[in-house]
């Protein structure tokens, strides 16, 4: 299971279909809905939230919401905890963020950047504006705000 911090701009057919698989199974571990799962680490900061049903609704939105940019349908109405449309224009505004470090973020960019440039090299290249070691400017999904900091405890390195 694999819950990008980074904007989903940033994933590739294959990685944003599989994020959002993996999203819902995560919505479904944190509502108590399957057995299989239970201690992921991927899921320690949505368990650490104040409203983790409410955070993974707000994530899984913004993966909608890109679904919807290339014209993918995704089904919004799986998302139990959908935020409300009305209220405010993102995800982020409606639920309180996340932080993520930058340690993570680059973390997370270096791991899909390998993946990137095995199964879907032409869509690397398309990832210009993305920077790193420092140079920062990692896209962050909306839902996540990026503060100063290494590789998170829970991530397996």
């Amino acid at each position: 299971m694999r819950l990008w911090s980074l904007h989903p701009s940033t994933l590739d057919r294959q990685g944003l279909v599989a994020c959002w698989r993996e999203a819902l199974l995560a919505q479904a571990v944190l509502l108590g809905r399957t057995r299989g799962y239970t201690n992921h680490p991927q899921l320690q900061r949505f368990r650490d939230h104040p409203q983790p049903a409410a955070a993974i609704g707000a994530y899984l939105a913004g993966v909608h919401d890109e679904s919807l940019v290339r014209g993918y349908r995704f089904d919004a109405g799986r998302i139990v905890h959908a935020p409300d449309a009305t209220a405010t224009p993102t995800a982020q505004d409606r639920v309180t963020p996340i932080e993520v470090t930058f340690g993570q973020l680059g973390f997370e960019w270096s791991h899909l950047r390998a993946k990137l440039f095995q199964r879907s090299p032409e869509f690397l290249e398309t990832q210009t504006t993305i920077h790193d070691a420092n140079g920062q400017l990692l896209p962050v999904h909306p839902l996540f705000t990026a503060v100063a900091g290494t590789i998170a405890s829970w991530e397996r390195v």
